[in-house]
């Protein structure tokens, strides 16, 4: 028997299955992970804006990425920490909402980033004699604004389609709040949502491949062509930096989003591949970027 979960106070969310012996453990592990993420973010963030030789489009567009990253930790772990050492999974409707907000907010605006990352590189490297007239401080700070506005427009406009609909259910069905997990608590026609949710989909996947895959081709031809051995090598390390930190992330948010949409998908593997979404890409793009890119290792040291 369902009850209306739009008045109710709390909803419960997915139990972690975590005996005693293991509760302050995975509180320690969580605890740990998240002040990495942000020690790491926070560092990458500092040394971009205290470094005057970092003060280019590439790395001001890179300065986003971390913002974005902390978000979605931030969206996470909090919550996950208290309800571990507390072992109480009830969150509230509202904080829910909030939750599930932050998490897009955080992948979709990653996704933007990359992609007008990947746009900077390929004049950079496709038309450097244009680059300064191209990439100005204008433009610059145009598709900052863009990219923060676009997202906040889709994920808005995401949100406004769920707050609609009327919930019948209390129990998510993942370990965090998201879309797709709340739209599954609701008895009411869902069709708008999810045809918002497929256009959203190859919107965002399908247009930030696209432009990836167009940018690093050309990319790779001017490489092949180009007579300076250490510009091509200087290239093809910094794309591939970018290229890694890209398809860790599409990979994760695509996995994740299409197996909500079937059903055959093992739930403990959908509840794994949501939770890496949050995980490694905020974790792993300071490291990457700080190691791979010599001009934020160099500033960093």
């Amino acid at each position: 028997m369902y009850t209306n979960a739009s008045s109710a106070a709390l909803l419960t969310l997915q139990e972690l299955g975590l005996s005693n012996e293991y509760v302050y453990p995975a509180f320690l592990f969580g605890t740990l992970t998240y002040m990495c993420i942000m020690f790491f973010n926070l560092l990458l963030l500092i040394t971009i804006a205290c470094s005057a030789k970092l003060h280019r489009p590439m790395f001001i567009l890179l300065f986003n990425l971390p913002i974005s990253d902390m978000l979605g930790a931030t969206a996470l772990f909090p919550q996950l920490v208290y309800s571990i050492v507390t072992q109480n999974r009830l969150i509230s409707l509202p904080a829910c909402f909030v939750q599930a907000f932050l998490v897009h907010f955080y992948g979709t605006g990653n996704l933007l980033i990359l992609s007008a990352m990947a746009y900077d590189r390929y004049i950079a490297i496709c038309c450097p004699l244009r680059y300064n007239a191209i990439m100005t401080p204008l433009c610059l700070v145009r598709m900052i604004i863009f990219i923060w506005l676009l997202n906040f427009s889709i994920i808005g406009t995401l949100f406004l389609l769920l707050k609609r609909l009327k919930l019948c259910r209390t129990n998510i069905v993942d370990f965090y709040c998201n879309n797709p997990s709340l739209l599954k608590l609701t008895c009411e026609n869902t069709s708008v949502n999810n045809y918002y949710g497929l256009i959203f989909i190859v919107f965002l996947q399908g247009g930030s491949l696209s432009i990836i895959l167009y940018t690093y081709a050309q990319i790779l031809h001017t490489c092949v062509l180009t007579n300076q051995p250490d510009a091509r090598r200087k290239a093809i390390q910094t794309c591939g930096t970018h290229l890694t930190i890209y398809l860790i992330l599409q990979i994760n948010t695509l996995a994740t989003l299409l197996a909500h949409r079937f059903e055959g998908v093992s739930p403990l593997l959908r509840r794994a591949l949501g939770v890496s979404v949050l995980i490694f890409p905020p974790f792993l793009d300071p490291i990457i970027y700080g190691l791979k890119t010599k001009e934020l290792n160099s500033s960093v040291l």
